[in-house]
């Protein structure tokens, strides 16, 4: 292979990352010729996948597209430990069954990004479920806990007094352990994963294998633009949402995130869409348009932008079912919170409350903070309130016919 070629695919790999251990272990892994094995590992703590995670799933396509085998390995048995990376205290440990619930929809989520023909999906727990208790000591020889302190999270609890269980520090030996199961070539993670993939090239050498190269993504920041991408902190986009959710949510974001948007979750260039476009407005419609197009087709994306240029540039209702929410109540008095939540308009009342208090919440263009709002329907009331949570959601609530 021409060393211009293996410069031009290294040049593609790097894009958006921010290291990669070492660009001349991967040249000479490229130089051989053969298909290079991939690594991820996703730990199934949720049934859904986000934007976040679509970071390093497209690099994981970019190796695809060269020709790549990718291996896609559920944490089935690692998710029941519990990754402490990034956490300040002892992360919940799930049950089996949370862990399968959640990882039955992996499969089809990622491929909608991967190729199912060069992608082989396999759980952790295959090997890890019949480890001995002798080869678990043999593994944990090859590390020490003065290694282990090396890792930022553990050693700042360490000097805090915070507790660390044992079970914390096996969850590095576990994903490293993967590593050597299936003779990683390369494996790819988040920034916070850091400690744990170069765990994984110094075990690779205690077993006699060749280091596998590492390559970290940056996290991906939230609709918040402060903490990492979550479903837990509700800063998050779905890749399984709905388009019209999916292009609203992304509307939202700061002018100061779409630069990052737009290198992390598409092929576009921004300095391009700068000059072509001009507007910010504009850009991020053009993000949020690629986005929801990759997930969900031409069509989808075109009826998104529609709606929300007549939901929010004309400030109008439009009639599309798929963003307004026709809701009829009975008469009387009815809490605000729980009718946000009974709408679909909030996941919970706690989140409810909380969109109130960020005065994210609106009754016929009037805003409501005060979580003990009251919405009132009157008995044979044919006018409709338009409550709106956001910008991205609408309900048309009205009276329910009497008998």
């Amino acid at each position: 292979m021409p060393r211009e070629s293996i410069d031009s695919r290294i040049a593609r790999i790097r894009k958006g990352a921010v290291s990669l251990e070492t660009e001349a272990e991967l040249a000479a892994r490229l130089r051989e010729g053969r298909p290079l094995r991939v690594k991820l590992g996703a730990d199934p703590s949720a049934p859904d996948l986000h934007l976040g995670h679509t970071v390093v799933l497209s690099k994981l396509r970019a190796f695809q597209d060269m020709g790549h085998e990718v291996v896609f390995i559920i944490g089935d048995f690692t998710a029941r430990i519990g990754d402490p990376s990034g956490r300040s205290k002892t992360r919940p440990q799930l049950s089996r069954d949370e862990v399968e619930r959640n990882a039955e929809t992996y499969t089809a989520q990622v491929f909608r990004i991967l190729d199912p023909g060069r992608t082989r999906v396999v759980s952790n727990s295959a090997w890890l479920d019949p480890l001995r208790f002798e080869d678990l000591i043999r593994l944990a020889s090859t590390v020490t806990v003065a290694q282990m302190l090396q890792r930022d999270d553990y050693a700042s609890r360490y000097a805090a007094g915070v507790p660390i269980s044992l079970h914390e520090f096996l969850y590095p030996l576990a994903q490293a352990y993967d590593s050597i199961r299936i003779e990683a070539d390369v494996e790819i993670g988040g920034t916070d994963q850091t400690f744990n993939l170069l765990l994984a090239r110094e075990l690779q050498r205690a077993f006699g294998q060749r280091p596998q190269v590492i390559m970290t993504m940056p996290l991906l920041v939230g609709l918040d633009g402060v903490e990492k991408m979550s479903k837990s902190l509700g800063n998050h986009v779905g890749i399984t949402e709905p388009a019209f959710e999916i292009f609203g949510k992304l509307m939202s974001i700061s002018d100061d995130l779409m630069p990052r948007y737009v290198e992390l979750l598409t092929d576009l260039d921004f300095d391009d869409l700068r000059s072509r476009l001009g507007h910010p407005m504009e850009i991020k419609m053009a993000l949020a348009g690629e986005i929801v197009r990759r997930f969900h087709g031409d069509e989808a994306a075109r009826s998104a932008r529609e709606n929300f240029t007549i939901a929010y540039s004309r400030k109008g209702i439009p009639d599309d079912g798929d963003w307004v929410r026709e809701i009829a109540l009975p008469p009387g008095s009815h809490w605000l919170p729980q009718v946000m939540k009974d709408c679909g308009l909030a996941a919970s009342t706690s989140e409810a409350r909380r969109l109130m208090r960020q005065g994210a919440v609106r009754i016929d263009d009037v805003k409501v903070t005060d979580e003990q709002a009251v919405l009132e329907i009157g008995e044979g009331d044919r006018d409709r309130k338009i409550l709106r949570v956001g910008r991205k959601k609408i309900a048309r609530i009205g009276a329910r016919p009497t008998a």
